[in-house]
Order: structure tokens, then sequence, then C-alpha cells
């Protein structure tokens, strides 16, 4: 039975994959259903049993991710290219569809996201990938790495998660500017609250980018810091890096138990190798360490 299972789940996760991969691309009822090797006739319906939502709801909201990803952290693009990168044939369609989706239009998104609207948008894609993300992790998974110290140029996001996304959107102009790419300065998250704190005002994250230039903070709330060196027990997640919830779970829950380690005093952090949407979402890779003695 979990056999069976498992390959069910397996056909589903190619099927999210392909469409991740060629978002692009007439993705027709008859070629995902080909690649999940599943009647035509039926596969709508087990899409919808499994995932909780249609096919053509998937693939709109992941065509409107990505459209509202370039507007709020991309290079410059004009509203046409943002509809064609949707799938819309017209720029005024993607504007409806946008400002119905998100209470915002498209420029005025671009300059000024309302953050709460376009999280609650999202949730039914979040949910829908969550049914098949990897939350089974083995020990296996896990290296134990001696990491050198990394000095950083710190970003702090104090408060409410639901602002995060205005947070990272001045962080990734303020990289830009100082010259900081991602390709040869690597990013890091370091978690000093829980995910979903009681209070939300009590969430806490730092933004970080690996430099060891002065730091021009250039307006912003930029100071010096570092990822401090030592022995780390190491994670890596591919795919849905968004929540990497589950796999802090399993390093604190079942493999720091079990492994006899005990964690050093800094906080658990991850380093992002690979950024949606400059690759897919199911092609991100995120490195999660738990600092150890």
């Amino acid at each position: 039975m979990k056999a069976a299972v498992q390959n069910y789940h397996a056909r589903m996760q190619r099927v999210l994959d392909h469409i991740d991969r060629n978002l692009d691309d007439n993705l027709d009822l008859d070629v995902l259903s080909s690649i999940a090797a599943y009647s035509k006739y039926h596969f709508h319906r087990q899409f919808m049993a499994t995932f909780g939502l249609s096919v053509h709801r998937y693939i709109q909201l992941a065509r409107m991710k990505r459209a509202s990803y370039w507007l709020a952290y991309g290079d410059a693009q004009s509203v046409t290219e943002m509809a064609m990168d949707a799938g819309y044939d017209a720029p005024d369609a993607f504007a409806r569809a946008f400002r119905q989706r998100f209470g915002q239009s498209p420029s005025s998104f671009r300059k000024s996201p309302d953050w709460e609207p376009w999280l609650a948008a999202f949730g039914p894609l979040d949910n829908a990938r969550s049914k098949l993300m990897q939350k089974a992790f083995t020990s296996d998974d896990v290296t134990i790495r001696d990491v050198l110290p990394t000095p950083v140029a710190i970003m702090e996001h104090r408060g409410d998660p639901a602002r995060l996304g205005a947070t990272i959107q001045r962080f990734i102009a303020w990289r830009k500017a100082a010259g900081l790419h991602p390709n040869t300065s690597p990013t890091f998250n370091v978690w000093r609250s829980e995910r979903r704190p009681a209070s939300p005002a009590d969430y806490s994250v730092d933004l970080c980018v690996g430099t060891d230039q002065p730091i021009e903070a250039n307006g912003e709330k930029i100071k010096a810091g570092e990822i401090p060196g030592g022995r780390c027990a190491v994670l890596r997640i591919v795919g849905y890096t968004d929540n990497l919830e589950p796999a802090a779970l399993y390093l604190y829950r079942d493999w720091l138990p079990a492994s006899g380690e005990e964690a050093r005093d800094f906080p658990i952090y991850c380093q992002r190798l690979k950024f949606f949407p400059a690759v897919p979402e199911h092609e991100a890779v995120a490195e999660l360490f738990l600092p150890l003695k």
C-alpha cells in the first residue's frame, strides 16, 4: 500500500515539476495527463482531489506568482512582458486579473506591494505544493560540516512576517546598488524567532549577504556582522524552499536527540543557493545549518 501511494505521489510530482519548468508553454490536459500516465478523462479530478484546486487554477496561480516576483524583486520589465509571462495575450487583461487578485494594479504593486493580499492569494498554491513536499528526512540527509566564518552585511526584519516581503524588496534593491550579486556574494537568512511566534510582533529574521567590503548603507539600516565558523549539521533542501519549517523540525526533533550532539549558541540559519524565479520553484536550493558545539 505504501509503495502504491508513493508511486501515485511521484507521478503527481512529475506533473508539478513539468508545470513549473514549462510555464511559458501550452500546458493542456492531454500533455499533463500523459506525464502523470493517467487517463485524461480522470486526471483533472485526480488533480483536484490531490491538491484541492483545479489544474487550470494551479497553472494560473503559478504564472501569476512568477510575474509578481519579477514585478516586486526583478529587473524592470514592461507590463506587456509581465502579461506574457503570466499567460495573458493582452496587458489590459493581465492588469484586470492582477487587480482582482491582489487589489492593486501591476504598476502600483511594483512601486509599493501590499503583501497581505498577495500572501492570501497564493495560499491555495502553497497548500497544493506542500502536499507533496519532502517532509520525511533521514540521518543520511544530514552532514556535519566545519564552516568558516563569513562576514556579512545584515538587514534586520523585526515584526509581522506579513511585512517580510517589503523588507526583502528593500534588501534586494540595496544589494543590487552595492554590487553584491547572488552569483558572487552568498545569501543567508538567520532566524531569531519561531516562524510563527505567538505574537506576530515577535517575528525576527536577519537577511544577510556575504561581503568583506566596507558597507555603504545608502539610506538603509544595514549593519556589519558575521556568520560564525564552527561545526554545523547541514540539511540540503531542493524545491519549494519558502517554508523550511519541516526541515528545521526534523533537525531539532529527530536528528539532534539521536545524534548525541548539542546545539551551539547561535540561531539556525540557511544559505540560499538557487532562487525562484531565476530557476523554477522545484529547482530552488537551500541548505539549513544547525550550529553545533
